[in-house]
């Protein structure tokens, strides 16, 4: 189901009706573009910490847009054993204009002819893309609104709004969830602006503009719903820039505000990459080989595992693919989870028989993956969002020494490895420079490869040994160690 600004008015009360009694919610989000263009020390590397790895992408997040959002909600049917049922969505964006608020962002070239590709449909993201901004744009404009300071003035003082908040609060505390009121005779601009302090003011409501009037309509918003993607570290950065508030330059900060937002985060990458190796299952490079891997025959939990049905609205992906549109991957992200977790359960079971399989169960046997979102191309594989990162688990830094190449470049450096394997290159002396792979068999093959090597010399990085910091500070103490011996020698001749 796709849905624009004209479907959405009507299209969210059911949306959050439909969280609040599902299991989980797979997610995908498509960008105008990925990362900027940087070079030098702002490319992200294996070298990075968490940290530093954020304030590089937090510059990217900043500059591209979302295109697309893509839902899946996945709920159980009551009363069938291990059976789940679909809910699909595809949400079109495109950020508000409204008075001063006015937002740019880039395209990435690439993104747009990857997109194109897969027959994104560009004229729906530009002509009825929903309008969102985050908290902070929302609050300067009600501050425009209620203070008069606008480009188009406000049409409601303070006191009529104050009456509209009053008028709305009394009935809320005897309204149950689903029951709905209309505030006749408010239309135009001042309805907009009755809906944004409503809605603002008011969490627990939403309201939509019809011909009698705005409908304010009771709604439970604090779902807190297991989130789940692949690879959804970019996902949850841009969910927090363009719906919550700007990034923040503290990287904790970060991680601490999307757990407060997402406190159950399960990233399909990071479960699949163990189960993987266990199983000897063939490699995979994205989520659609995950899945057909997951629904053939190499899965022996194939015909035990969870059934998956797509609901009424939502069966265009019943026959047909529809890889890179957000809906139809938030829907792989959440069956891949179900047979992942399901061939977990198996495993922990496997001399006994396997109990009647339920999603409490699932998270049970999921738990050392929860909070842990995949990281690419970092000096960790993974981010914790419940606690401390867990220390690197990556192969050894190597030192390689250069002799007879003068004016050697990082660049340089790269281009004479990369048919044997793929390394990260950082100057460290000009002479010497170090290499970073994720890999341990690269570590070994070029130790191996370059053993005997005339002019390029590589080795174990030891910090005591190599750290240029370090040999500075052993050769200011090997001069200050030797002019007080000197010193010594010269007053024991003295006396």
């Amino acid at each position: 189901m796709d849905i624009g600004a004209d479907e959405f008015e009507q299209s969210l009360p059911l949306l959050q009706e439909l969280v609040l009694g599902a299991d989980f919610v797979g997610l995908d989000i498509e960008f105008t573009g990925l990362r900027s263009n940087l070079s030098g020390p702002q490319q992200i590397s294996l070298f990075d910490l968490p940290s530093e790895w954020y304030l590089k992408t937090r510059q990217s997040v900043q500059q591209f847009t979302i295109c697309q959002i893509g839902l899946s909600v996945f709920s159980s049917i009551e009363g069938e054993s291990n059976k789940y049922v679909a809910h699909s969505c595809n949400f079109f964006l495109f950020p508000t204009t409204f008075g001063v608020l006015d937002s740019e962002f880039s395209f990435q070239a690439s993104s747009v002819q990857f997109l194109n590709q897969y027959g994104f449909d560009y004229n729906k993201f530009l002509k009825n893309g929903i309008p969102y901004m985050n908290e902070e744009q929302e609050k300067k404009i009600k501050h425009n609104i209620l203070t008069g300071n606008w480009k188009v003035r406000s049409s409601l003082d303070k006191d009529q709004i104050k009456v509209v908040i009053d008028e709305v609060t009394r009935w809320l505390d005897l309204a149950e969830e689903g029951d709905w009121m209309t505030l006749p005779g408010i239309a135009g601009f001042q309805a907009f602006e009755v809906q944004l302090v409503l809605r603002k003011a008011l969490p627990d409501i939403w309201t939509v503009l019809r011909d009698q009037g705005v409908i304010v309509k009771k709604m439970l918003v604090k779902a807190r719903k297991p989130l789940v993607g692949h690879n959804m570290m970019m996902d949850l950065l841009h969910l927090h820039e363009k719906f919550f508030r700007p990034l923040p330059e503290s990287y904790d900060e970060f991680k601490l505000n999307i757990h407060n937002l997402f406190p159950v985060l399960i990233d399909t990458k990071n479960v699949t990459k163990d189960i993987w190796k266990e199983l000897n299952f063939p490699r995979v490079s994205n989520l659609s080989e995950v899945y057909e891997v997951l629904n053939s025959d190499l899965n022996p939990t194939k015909n035990s595992g969870p059934v998956i049905i797509h609901a009424s609205r939502c069966e265009k992906y019943v026959e047909t693919k529809y890889p890179h549109e957000a809906a139809y991957d938030a829907f792989l992200c959440g069956s891949v989870l179900l047979k992942v977790a399901h061939l977990l359960l198996w495993k922990v079971h496997s001399a006994v028989p396997i109990p009647e399989p339920s999603f409490p169960l699932y998270l049970d046997v999921l738990a050392p993956y929860v909070n842990q979102v995949n990281l690419i191309r970092a000096g960790v594989p993974k981010i914790n969002f419940a606690g401390p990162d867990s220390p690197s688990i990556r192969p050894p830094i190597l030192i390689l020494t250069v002799r007879k190449w003068p004016g050697v470049s990082e660049q340089q450096v790269y281009r004479e490895f990369q048919n044997l394997c793929k390394f990260d290159v950082r100057r460290l002396t000009r002479s010497q420079f170090l290499l970073m792979t994720n890999k341990f068999k690269d570590t070994r093959s070029i130790l191996k490869e370059y053993r005997c090597h005339p002019t390029l010399r590589i080795s174990l990085y030891r910090y005591w040994r190599h750290s240029p910091d370090i040999n500075c500070l052993l050769q200011v103490c090997s001069i200050i160690t030797t002019w007080a011996f000197i010193a010594f020698l010269l007053g024991g001749a003295g006396l």
